[in-house]
């Protein structure tokens, strides 16, 4: 009798790995979605020669850096949120922004900070693609002219 429950439980778990098995195979079941989302990181905006760390400050040259803050609407946690102070810069031109970068853009009322995925050019000139690092959107093609600046360092 004995050996017939371990040869019962051994039939059971192979039936049931096999439906399983099955069932990932022919069904729409997406393994990807448990896999860590591939972010490109932004350019290199400061150089290492303008950081300086003491005991008991840190000191970044940035030239003509101001300090933003942001609303928590959850688009781009964990880089972003209310808590976060950011190091921003007016860019001088549309070849300083690449793929990767976080741009403060705006859109209406609004400013918007959000995560370049990509870079073109069309019938109007250069346009980038901005989206939240957890929006499963983007927010359309924006242009230089929409941009107010560029995320350079983030402080929590």
């Amino acid at each position: 009798m004995k050996n017939l429950n371990i040869y019962l439980l051994i039939f059971l778990f192979g039936f049931f790995s096999c439906a399983f098995a099955f069932y990932v195979l022919s069904s729409n079941f997406n393994l990807t979605s448990f896999a860590v989302k591939n972010i490109e990181s932004g350019s290199n905006w400061i150089d290492r020669a303008n950081i300086t760390l003491f005991s008991d400050k840190v000191i970044i040259k940035v030239a003509n850096s101001t300090l933003g803050s942001y609303t928590d609407t959850g688009s781009m946690e964990p880089i972003m949120n209310e808590n976060t102070k950011g190091i921003e810069i007016r860019p001088e031109n549309e070849e300083q922004i690449l793929v990767g970068d976080i741009v403060v853009f705006r859109d209406g009322d609004r400013l918007i900070a959000h995560r370049v995925v990509e870079k073109g050019i069309d019938e109007v000139g250069v346009y980038f693609i901005t989206k939240g690092d957890n929006n499963d959107f983007s927010d359309g093609k924006i242009r230089f002219s929409d941009i107010e600046s560029v995320v350079v360092g983030v402080v929590w």
